[in-house]
């Protein structure tokens, strides 16, 4: 990560890949201190962009083309889907795939009825896994047919150097992004309202129908750094 950076009152987004934690974080800066080119020597990350969201313009790269493994920033793809193809207020059933599917999750079991929203929440806040696997079902019937929907999203907003296999990027062959791939979804994903609510969320309460809830903290620990952090989604492998 950066020690220092720079300030021109408008909103940048930081992607780097590091060799074990993929981060993607979007930061508002306000005071100008050095140029990010200074630094550049430090930066340890293996894939870097820092983009202005307001233009698209990349101020600073590193290997932008280089494919890595997505991790959990996956689960954006799987948000903007879900928000383009499910009303909030619709209500997921869990079934038991989506129950049964490795950590990281939220801990729903088969048969838990949640809203879109608070799967949303659940996926984005914790990076729960089993939110993704529910969204996806409940959008496209299946995962592997939801992947698809992501596939060609990602086409569509000029990701062409992205291949998702899941919607949960639970580790597995043939998936790749690059930084600036990487760059292009997060811009797209802030269009969404509810994105931007979600991923700027400390800590959300999410409940099933039933009454149960639970506290889901952020991964993204540099929500409790910044007050000024938009937000981000965080991603780790081992890759």
């Amino acid at each position: 990560m950066l020690k220092n950076s720079w300030i021109s009152g408008r909103k940048k987004i930081i992607y780097s890949f590091k060799n074990k934690m993929l981060s993607l974080i979007i930061v508002i800066l306000f005071i100008f201190l050095l140029p990010v080119f200074s630094y550049s020597q430090e930066i340890l990350s293996r894939a870097v962009v820092i983009m202005d969201a307001s233009t698209g313009r990349l101020l600073y790269a590193k290997n932008p083309d280089l494919r890595c493994p997505p991790a959990s920033t996956t689960k954006l793809m799987t948000a903007i889907i879900t928000l383009e193809r499910a009303n909030l207020n619709d209500i997921v059933s869990i079934s038991k795939n989506a129950a049964r599917v490795p950590p990281h999750k939220a801990g729903f079991k088969a048969g838990d009825r949640i809203t879109v929203e608070e799967l949303l929440n659940a996926a984005l806040v914790g990076s729960a896994n089993d939110a993704a696997v529910a969204l996806a079902e409940a959008v496209a019937g299946s995962e592997e047919k939801f992947v698809e929907l992501m596939n060609m999203k990602a086409i569509s907003i000029g990701a062409s150097n992205t291949f998702f296999i899941n919607a949960t990027g639970l580790p597995g062959s043939g998936q790749y992004i690059t930084a600036n791939d990487l760059s292009r979804i997060m811009s797209y994903a802030l269009k969404y309202p509810k994105i931007r609510e979600i991923i700027g969320t400390r800590i959300a309460q999410v409940s099933a129908t039933n009454g149960n809830s639970k506290l889901i903290r952020n991964t993204n620990r540099l929500l409790w750094s910044e007050d000024d952090l938009v937000g981000g989604k965080t991603g780790y492998t081992n890759k």
